[in-house]
């Protein structure tokens, strides 16, 4: 039987494939015949299917916790992918503001899709199936979640994290573990009547504070501000990079956490003394906008814009007509 002639393109791959390897001292031939011996690559071997299926560990019997492990589950891929746009524009030495503005549009799309879908949290529910396995979850939150925490970090310099008249009282000098100590979110979990640190928290600091201050170090000159503000001058004046940076500091710091506190509304508002099923947080000062006016890029918006930042949307919320 008579061997066909490889293909010219089978030959032109072997002859990349012994330019790759030779030179690193490495045998073409022991890496082909490694070849005979994989199997074929399976979907749901690829992206580990059969595990990512089994970690939903329900705490209760109740139906309607299954739901509501999954659904943060997905926040925190979402939350993984805009972290990858993040250390790829914090990383990129050669960075143009085109590819800013589409990396921007990327972390913006995930944060849209999360926002609209948030309707599976504040109408996905049973109202009493929820408030009875959120009493067993305790002290969890959705406050603690590291990966938001380190997209604030990296969208933004450390200060513009922090309480604005801590903030004044530290000066230009404070180091990380200052600004990091006096951060917005640890007001948003103490203890409604007494004001000290919710078991949330102090577990959250026990296990994430050294390494968000190693975060906050690794992005001081690779956040997102910082990248922005290497660009040349045309670039920062581009409208469409523009939109982009307005958008995801309203995407993170407005609608977002108001979807949060839309879902606190309709399981909590009408019941105070349910406020421990959100771990302690104290959510009706800690959610809303127009209270932490938590803002990435202050430079980027009018007076009028940063004065009445979030008030409109919470405004709506109260009063029933979202």
């Amino acid at each position: 039987m008579e061997h066909q002639a490889f293909k010219p393109e089978v030959l032109e791959q072997l002859r990349r494939l012994e330019e790759k390897y030779v030179p690193l001292g490495q045998d073409l031939a022991a890496y082909l015949e490694g070849l005979y011996y994989t199997d074929y690559l399976n979907y749901w071997d690829y992206i580990h299917l059969d595990t990512l299926l089994s970690l939903q560990n329900p705490r209760t019997s109740i139906p309607d916790e299954k739901i509501f492990i999954m659904y943060h589950q997905i926040t925190e891929l979402y939350f993984k992918l805009c972290l990858e746009e993040y250390r790829q524009i914090g990383e990129d030495k050669e960075l143009t503001g085109e590819m800013l503005y589409k990396r921007l549009k990327r972390i913006n799309r995930y944060f849209e899709n999360l926002i609209d879908s948030f309707d599976v949290m504040v109408d996905g529910m049973d109202p009493k199936q929820f408030l009875q396995f959120r009493m067993a979850l305790m002290p969890a939150s959705g406050f603690q979640s590291v990966q938001y925490r380190m997209i604030e970090i990296a969208s933004t310099e450390l200060r513009n994290l922090t309480d604005k008249e801590k903030r004044k009282a530290l000066g230009l000098q404070s180091t990380h573990e200052e600004l990091m100590d006096c951060i917005y979110w640890k007001e948003g979990a103490t203890e409604v009547s007494s004001g000290s640190k919710t078991l949330t928290l102090l577990r959250f600091e026990e296990k994430y504070t050294q390494q968000l201050i190693h975060f906050a170090r690794q992005y001081e000159h690779m956040n997102v501000w910082s990248a922005y503000k290497r660009l040349p001058e045309a670039d920062q004046q581009n409208a469409r990079l523009t939109r982009q940076m307005r958008e995801l500091d309203s995407n993170v710091n407005v609608n977002w956490p108001l979807m949060h506190y839309k879902s606190a509304v309709r399981y909590l508002q009408r019941d105070p003394e349910v406020i421990a099923a959100t771990g302690g947080t104290n959510w009706q000062k800690y959610l809303p906008p127009k209270f932490q006016k938590r803002i990435f890029y202050p430079e980027l918006w009018t007076e009028d814009e940063l004065e009445n930042w979030g008030k409109g949307w919470v405004e709506k919320v109260l009063n029933g007509d979202i």
